[in-house]
């Protein structure tokens, strides 16, 4: 593969950024093939030398969407740097997807259930209006109980979702270093 073909199939699987990024990615591996080939060494030694563009562009893409993980940590990054990390490998979509899955399933769950008890008088209320002489004053303070349990476990969530969004990040590090550093050895 010569120097035209490797930075175009780069560029190809480089889609998904920014045209700014993209042209400072692809001068970079420009520049790596004209050092290269001062050397003395043919496009075709560098571009074997380099390796796949695709999982070199599969790489950059998961380190950009990791990095603006790192900055905002919103749920739309968090997804993108998941896919983007599935991508490097079928082996990821079990190691990667499969706790990533479960962990939003119990970070879905709490929050539903603190916003369930939180909404719990309201509930009563309807119950109330709906039904005028099913109503007990048990009813009543026992949802406002509920409230309390509701806004105590919104406060956990509110950590844990935090503390389990940084563990899973740090995570999808580690997953792109293993892949790269096992990427290295082939």
């Amino acid at each position: 593969m010569n120097k035209e073909q490797f930075l175009r199939k780069l560029d190809s699987s480089l889609q998904r950024l920014s045209s700014d990024e993209r042209r400072d990615i692809l001068h970079d591996f420009e520049e790596h093939f004209a050092i290269a080939l001062t050397e003395g060494k043919s496009e075709e030694q560098i571009s074997d030398s380099l390796g796949s563009p695709t999982q070199i562009g599969k790489e950059l893409l998961a380190n950009y969407h990791l990095e603006k993980v790192g900055t905002t940590a919103s749920t739309g990054n968090i997804f993108r740097a998941v896919w983007a990390v599935v991508g490097l490998g079928f082996f990821n979509l079990v190691i990667v997807l499969g706790p990533f899955i479960a962990l939003a399933a119990v970070v879905f769950a709490g929050w539903a259930s603190s916003i369930a008890f939180i909404a719990s008088p309201l509930l009563a209320l309807v119950n109330i209006v709906i039904y005028p002489g099913s109503f007990e004053l048990f009813d009543l303070f026992f949802s406002i109980s509920l409230t309390g349990l509701g806004l105590f476990i919104a406060i956990g969530m509110f950590y844990a979702t935090r503390t389990l969004t940084d563990g899973f990040v740090r995570y999808l590090n580690y997953n792109v270093k293993l892949v790269k550093g096992g990427l290295k050895h082939d």
